[in-house]
């Protein structure tokens, strides 16, 4: 178990997830809890393929608790200017991340990239599989659902840009994506009716492993 919650660790960092934030600030809430704790079995799955050495997983370990050091004498600095606050944070992480990086070989690197694909086309079959499930469910017709994955295809794009845009701080890019999702958000109020977008809000309430009670509901949202 220590192992597989290591390796959870190890993968989120070195594949470049949103790094730690002080306590005040809140995360922007675009996943759910559950979604982030199967991303992070997933994760630790996927570590099990790379076959660290020892070595490795000490220095993972070293300097994951290095980099926790540093973040939190930074959150106890309160003679210093937000803007220059956000410029230490934006260095640290960056440099946290090469180090987190350079521990890797070649193939491993090579192996995280293929993972990611991998990833990503399990991840557009899932989305596929929803979409049919949630037309299903809330009654959409053809034109509705034309448009829903549309807009979905559109939206991951706009997200993978701005990911992927190396002339944006980590603070940008997540003020972008929120603001990407607000408008996503707004779209399918366009595309949905009010009864359509209730249904949704209730499926969302519901949350994970609630919707086998109907067999509609499975799945959706």
């Amino acid at each position: 178990m220590k192992k597989i919650i290591l390796s959870a660790l190890v993968l989120s960092l070195v594949m470049g997830v949103q790094a730690q934030e002080i306590p005040e600030r809140k995360h922007d809430g675009n996943m759910p809890h559950h979604m982030q704790g199967q991303m992070k079995h997933h994760r630790g799955m996927d570590m099990q393929k790379l076959n660290l050495t020892e070595d490795q997983k000490a220095k993972f370990k070293s300097e994951k608790e290095n980099f926790q050091k540093q973040m939190e004498e930074l959150k106890k600095n309160d003679n210093i200017m937000v803007k220059e606050w956000k410029s230490k944070m934006e260095m640290l992480r960056k440099e946290h991340k090469a180090k987190m990086q350079s521990f890797l070989t070649s193939e491993q690197k090579a192996q995280v990239e293929k993972m990611k694909e991998e990833r990503q086309v399990k991840h557009g079959d899932m989305m596929k599989k929803r979409g049919e499930m949630m037309k299903t469910h809330l009654g959409l017709t053809d034109e509705q659902s034309a448009k829903m994955e549309k807009s979905h295809f559109e939206v991951m794009e706009k997200r993978k840009a701005i990911r992927e845009n190396k002339t944006l701080t980590d603070e940008q890019k997540k003020e972008q994506l929120k603001e990407l999702h607000n408008k996503q958000k707004e779209n399918m109020k366009s595309i949905l009716t009010e009864d359509q977008l209730k249904k949704m809000k209730e499926s969302r309430k519901q949350g994970p492993g609630k919707h086998h009670k109907n067999p509609e509901n499975k799945g959706i949202i």
